[in-house]
């Protein structure tokens, strides 16, 4: 019988298929225990298990390149940590030798007492570990009951309908046919969200009642960007998804014929576009779309995807072939910005802060390392010898920390003159504006950089003091807040009135519906993911700016996202 169901758009489109339901990880388990007798053997199927797991994540691990390699792997790395964690694996055998308990019972006691643990921590970090806990434990919990291919039965053309998903499961579903996530929990801010938009699949969050009502086998239609979910659509439904999917058709062919379309409001103002990239495919992207240039390039998938530090050879061919890439287009490397939930394996990042987005990250970690830093900036100079660098610092707060990494850049210049090698004659340094300090103590440090990229996505957590992975805070977590928009008007007239670029590269800047309201504060160089470009490009084509700017004031004067949300609808 046909049932209409709501959730919240994490990741635009559409999609019709089957139900596949999983239902949460939290294990259903009957106590069982063993004979002394059976002890050994069921030791051995529990570490088996635990293998068939780890070759899972490690071949799921093999399989991602680029960007996926980045944002998946700091996750799948973690899974592999915990299932190596010796307390898990200690606490397995001892309550299958001592307690004589089934494999299956023991792994949902340590889980119950592991995640005991996590939540009885005070930091809102460390307890959202438990998910990932979670994830692992179902994955072995799987595995002890996989019976030749039973457990490979095909996901093509099904909808996964769960409790809640994990960045680290997105490109595996994917590639094995999931059309689109319906997830009980989750923030439409949250890694997996962000990563699912970056792979166009289909995600809605917030749809408990989804995995109250539906079951497998069940047909379900999703508009992602509408909310809808149906449970056994009936004809109407079904033509009304096939209008739909033929018009995102049609409008996906509109977009591709902006390719080579200049970024010009319709009072003839040029905006610049530049992409948000990771990797090589991410570069030919950007210059297939007619980016013109690279505005965030991220460093730290060199040290995430190892257990040793890059040499400078090693990061100096990466950023050279980032600027071959370009082909003359001004390409922005960020400085490493590990910290927070980003964690190496070299020992780098801290595991154990308190408070980690608070922490020893970005230009902190950077600069409590002078000699790493050090090699990472003389590889950024050796390769502006081959096309136009800019440098981009994360992470700022003050003058000092400014006037540090001035310092060590020269230092890498005249150590690559000593050694003979060449480097660029000039490479732009910039400083990201991320901590509400940095914004206000813009003025401090502005004859010390030539440009400034707003990372809107932590800026708008320090500023609200909102966690943007927080499912329960996620309607307060907004770049649409009266404060967020009156620190951004004031960023961008600064930077007119001074001659500094200001450039925003944050999720903010990739959401098309965002454009006119960023126009109208002043912005005129957009910093976005390649798979938004062209959606973005379109938006500034229908926007003329005389007419947002002379609105400018109204936006300003909102007092809340309504008012905000009011003004973008006129």
């Amino acid at each position: 019988m046909r049932r209409a169901l709501r959730g919240q758009g994490a990741a635009r489109g559409i999609a019709l298929g089957r139900v596949r339901v999983r239902l949460p990880q939290a294990l259903a388990v009957e106590e069982r225990r063993i004979e002394a007798e059976a002890v050994p053997d069921e030791i051995l199927r529990l570490h088996r298990a635990l293998d068939a797991a780890r070759r899972e994540l490690h071949g799921l691990r093999e399989r991602l390149h680029g960007a996926l390699a980045q944002e998946v792997g700091e996750f799948l790395d973690l899974h592999v940590m915990i299932l190596d964690d010796p307390e898990l694996l200690h606490g397995l055998d001892d309550l299958i030798t001592t307690g004589r308990y089934s494999a299956d019972y023991a792994l949902k006691l340590q889980r119950d007492r592991l995640a005991s643990v996590f939540e009885g921590m005070h930091d809102d970090y460390f307890r959202s570990r438990r998910e990932d806990l979670d994830h692992v434990i179902g994955r072995v919990h799987a595995a002890l009951h996989r019976r030749g291919d039973d457990g490979a039965r095909g996901l093509s053309g099904e909808i996964l309908v769960c409790d809640a998903i994990a960045p680290s499961e997105l490109a595996e579903l994917q590639s094995q046919g999931v059309v689109a996530v319906v997830a009980a929990t989750g923030s439409p801010l949250s890694h997996s969200a962000i990563l699912a938009r970056s792979l166009h699949l289909p995600l809605l969050v917030g749809a408990a009642e989804a995995l109250v009502h539906a079951n497998d086998g069940d047909a379900m239609m999703v508009d992602a960007a509408a909310g809808e979910i149906v449970l056994e659509p009936d004809a109407d439904d079904l033509q009304r998804y096939h209008r739909r999917q033929a018009q995102l058709g049609r409008e996906q062919a509109q977009l591709s014929r902006l390719r080579r379309q200049p970024t010009r409001t319709t009072d003839g103002v040029d905006i610049r576009l530049y992409a948000n990239a990771e990797s090589r495919e991410d570069v030919a992207e950007a210059h297939a779309l007619g980016a013109d240039g690279i505005g965030l390039y991220r460093t730290e998938f060199l040290f995430l995807q190892r257990r040793e530090l890059p040499t400078e050879d090693e990061q100096f061919l990466a950023y050279r072939d980032l600027v071959l890439g370009m082909a003359g287009r001004v390409v922005t490397i960020r400085t490493l910005d590990l910290g927070a939930d980003k964690a190496d394996h070299t020992g780098l990042a801290l595991r154990s802060e308190s408070n980690p987005a608070l922490g020893l990250r970005g230009v902190r970690l950077s600069l409590a390392h002078e000699g790493l830093f050090l090699t990472q900036l003389r590889a950024i100079l050796r390769a502006a010898a081959y096309g136009p660098v800019r440098a981009l610092v994360p992470m700022i707060c003050c003058r000092e920390e400014m006037v540090a990494v001035c310092a060590l850049l020269e230092a890498a210049r005249a150590s690559l003159v000593a050694d003979g090698l060449q480097a660029g004659d000039r490479v732009e340094l910039g400083a990201m504006i991320e901590v509400p300090a940095a914004a206000l103590a813009l003025p401090d440090f502005v004859d010390l950089v030539d440009f400034v990229s707003v990372g809107t996505n932590d800026l708008v957590q320090y500023l609200l003091a909102v966690d943007r992975n927080h499912e329960s805070l996620a309607s307060l977590y907004t770049p649409r807040h009266p404060s967020v928009l009156r620190l951004l008007s004031e960023l961008f007239a600064y930077g007119r009135r001074n001659g500094i670029p200001v450039a925003v590269c944050g999720e903010m800047a990739g959401e098309a519906e965002n454009v006119p309201l960023l126009l109208a504060l002043g912005l005129r160089d957009f910093s976005l993911h390649p798979a938004t470009l062209l959606e973005v490009r379109r938006a500034v084509r229908e926007c003329d700016l005389a007419s947002l700017r002379r609105r400018v004031r109204s936006l300003l004067r909102a007092h809340d996202r309504a008012g905000i949300e009011a003004w973008l609808a006129r």
